[in-house]
């Protein structure tokens, strides 16, 4: 693990990796349900829930805290956390930089500028980067536009 997940105020949620067979059933039926789901075996969450025989509550609490080992080490996503200066060009900046290290960007939010400021939120597949996560947000906040990066979530 190489960052902890900033969630609420001054909170940190942590990976731990663990044996399956330690696990509460709920959660190796959800992991089974989003298997599933995942292979198109199974059409929607209704179908998937019933055919490994967990109830829907179950499935919505642990759907976004538990996953198969290989989806966090396949996937390498980061999204990063930018409040910028509202100045023409600062986000195309951005992405030029992120695209020069060969990182893919799956999603991009930016707020509607208040007081000269945005916050921007950006998703990457960084599989590829040659260079070190920490090596690229050092690069990033170099910009003078650039007041703060974060990163909010890491499976890389």
């Amino acid at each position: 693990m190489r960052e902890a997940l900033k969630v609420g105020k001054n909170k940190e949620q942590k990976f731990i990796l663990v044996s399956e067979d330690v696990l509460p059933e709920a959660m190796k039926k959800t992991l089974e349900a989003k298997e599933l789901l995942e292979s198109g075996k199974a059409a929607s969450i209704w179908e998937a829930v019933r055919l490994v025989d967990l109830s829907r509550s179950a499935f919505y609490k642990y759907k976004d805290t538990v996953f198969p080992f290989h989806a966090m080490v396949k996937e390498k996503i980061v999204t990063l956390f930018f409040f910028l200066e509202d100045r023409s060009g600062s986000l195309s900046e951005l992405l030029r930089v992120i695209a020069s290290y060969s990182c893919n960007v799956l999603t991009i939010h930016q707020t509607i500028p208040i007081q000269g400021r945005a916050n921007v939120t950006v998703s990457l597949n960084v599989t590829d980067i040659p260079i070190t996560l920490e090596t690229l947000i050092k690069e990033l906040q170099e910009f003078d536009f650039v007041n703060r990066v974060e990163i909010l979530g890491s499976g890389a």
